[in-house]
């Protein structure tokens, strides 16, 4: 019979990669907890009517959807954003306003499994429900940019834009929203003459070519000559003005945003105003991004309700700190193994291991019946800080013999100093 292997996309974390995703989630939690965002927890299943009703084309056909038995069609969640949106206009309507949510778990979409892309992945999800200002916009960027350094991360870059600028555009000049939505699919996927052929009007595509070429030495001088080039479409100047917000706010606020890019799209069809991506040097896929979704909670048949929000891909995260080469150390204190000498010892063997456990202390017990060369050697191939060793004598005197594997030392110490002994010296 052949082995198994996972279903292709999927992956298997290893020990150590757990522990990297799992430090990042924990960073997270973290960083929710310091910018006053509360966790929740929504289904992996949805309806496929709620994930795709404004997700975009993209999103659509990389969707893992099927029938349950109630023949319904669903799908395993592609992002989280659409469970918020509906928590929002249901369960939660009536909550003060802004919401901040904040969620983490997995996601799926039928990509083509490469370096850093899975169909199978992680997210950390932070939602800001209620407010159109550019701080909202801000905050949710200064929250990444605080998450990245939390997390120990170097040489990021931050990249900003402005959909609301393009839209604004398009429909100044009588695009419909559905050709939109493919023009800014087609934008995303930086597939830009075949995006300008489906722009009619001459006056429009030439501009969109403009605001592609426009080149300017930091990220306030092309919000400048950006709002020069919208001059003239109402809403495009006022969404460049507030791109213009956003930049001072986060600038001040202490992110560096390297580049701001005129004609910036994202792949999801929801996104109204300003949108963002994070970069390091070695990975071309973005680590984060997000924007602002003014519409989705109204689609959704809420009342209109601004929000903004960002998700951080934390496998990819991951990936970037593996290739900076960012090691994490566990925060579990010192492990220890107990070993009981023979069988007449092993039950208060076993009752001083939950001892320990019960103290705080990381505790393996000896389940192999190996003699103690044996026990200690696997132990020091595992890394084990301290061996427990446990005999009748002992016993008697209710005493062990701590083994400081490291050390090679051992001395004998009373049972009801072991835990604080073995902390102590952590």
């Amino acid at each position: 019979m052949p082995a198994f292997q996972p279903v292709r996309g999927m992956r298997d974390l290893l020990p150590e990669d757990a522990a990297l995703l799992n430090y990042i989630v924990c960073k997270a939690r973290e960083t929710a907890c310091l910018f006053g965002y509360k966790e929740v927890v929504t289904p992996v299943v949805e309806s496929y009517e709620l994930l795709s009703a404004k997700s975009g084309e993209e999103i659509r056909s990389r969707m893992f959807v099927f029938k349950d038995l109630g023949n319904r069609t669903v799908a395993l969640r592609p992002e989280f954003t659409a469970s918020i949106a509906r928590l929002a206009t249901t369960t939660l309507r009536n909550e003060p306003k802004p919401l901040r949510l904040f969620s983490v778990g997995s996601v799926y979409r039928y990509d083509e499994p490469q370096r850093g892309r899975y169909r199978e992945f992680w997210q950390s999800n932070f939602e800001l429900v209620g407010s159109a200002r550019p701080e909202a916009d801000a905050e949710v960027i200064l929250l990444t940019d605080s998450l990245l350094r939390a997390v120990g991360l170097q040489s990021y870059a931050f990249k900003l834009g402005n959909v609301g600028v393009l839209r604004a555009i398009l429909s100044q000049e009588g695009v419909d929203e559905k050709t939109q939505n493919m023009i800014l699919q087609l934008m995303d996927k930086k597939e830009y003459d075949e995006a300008f052929k489906l722009v009619k009007p001459e006056k429009c595509r030439a501009l969109l070519s403009e605001l592609l070429e426009l080149k300017a030495p930091d990220a306030s001088s092309t919000v400048e000559k950006m709002r020069e080039k919208v001059k003239g479409y109402t809403e495009a100047e006022a969404a460049a003005y507030n791109l213009a917000e956003v930049l001072r706010l986060v600038t001040e606020g202490g992110c560096n945003v390297q580049t701001v890019e005129p004609t910036f799209a994202r792949g999801l069809e929801y996104y109204t105003g300003m949108i963002f991506e994070v970069y390091v040097p070695q990975l071309e896929i973005a680590l984060g991004g997000g924007g602002r979704y003014d519409r989705l909670i109204e689609v959704f048949g809420g009342e209109p309700t601004p929000a903004v929000g960002v998700a951080h891909g934390i496998d990819r995260i991951a990936l970037a700190l593996q290739m900076q080469e960012k090691t994490v150390e566990p925060k579990h204190g010192k492990k220890v193994m107990v070993i009981p000498v023979n069988e007449q010892v092993k039950s208060e063997a076993l009752k001083l291991a939950m001892q320990l456990r019960s103290a705080g202390v990381p505790t393996e017990f000896e389940v192999m019946r190996r003699r103690v060369a044996k026990a200690l050697e696997d132990a020091d191939r595992r890394r084990i800080d301290y061996a427990v060793i446990i005999g009748e004598k002992e016993l008697r005197a209710k005493t062990v013999t701590l083994r400081d594997m490291a050390k090679r030392l051992q001395e004998t110490v009373p049972i009801q100093a072991l835990a604080e002994k073995i902390m102590h010296e952590a």
